[in-house]
């Protein structure tokens, strides 16, 4: 489990613990009970307030079996500027911004993702900046699942 630095200053034997290697240092503020942590599960907790959409929502949906170079979060209009070589950061208008936002597992990580119907809308909107292979592979994929979409929630989306 990672922990931040918030969550642990009521513990004051950290050094102690990093010592003993009961804990490890990922990064400034960033700790981790297990020495190898995957940097999605550092992403997810870094940046709690950015949900995952794009290349990473559609990858983490298995819509595609493209994994992406970095990942791409979504985060509110006025939020500060992520640095991060990793990440790829799109702005969101306020209103929409939570608009099909949920939380799902990948590998045991618990993160926070647009929805599969949000997604699709997505897709349609931005098929232009696409590659039209993964644009194609998405769109069959959704075919194949099109039974386990919720359409009321679809059409809400669309309004």
């Amino acid at each position: 489990m990672i922990y931040k630095y918030s969550e642990l200053k009521n513990n004051n034997k950290i050094k102690q613990a990093i010592e003993n290697k009961l804990l490890f240092k990922l990064d400034c503020g960033l700790y981790s009970d297990k020495e190898k942590v995957s940097d999605l599960e550092i992403i997810a907790k870094l940046y709690e307030k950015a949900i995952l959409n794009s290349d990473s929502a559609y990858f983490y949906h298995g819509l595609t079996d493209n994994i992406p170079r970095n990942y791409y979060l979504a985060t509110k209009k006025r939020a500060r500027k992520i640095v991060d070589k990793r990440i790829v950061q799109t702005f969101s208008v306020d209103k929409y911004f939570l608009i099909g936002e949920e939380f799902i597992y990948y590998n045991n990580i618990k993160i926070r993702i647009y929805d599969k119907e949000r997604m699709l809308i997505e897709l349609v909107r931005n098929k232009n900046k696409i590659s039209y292979d993964m644009y194609k592979e998405i769109i069959n994929n959704y075919r194949n699942i099109v039974d386990n979409l919720n359409f009321l929630k679809l059409q809400k989306y669309l309004e």
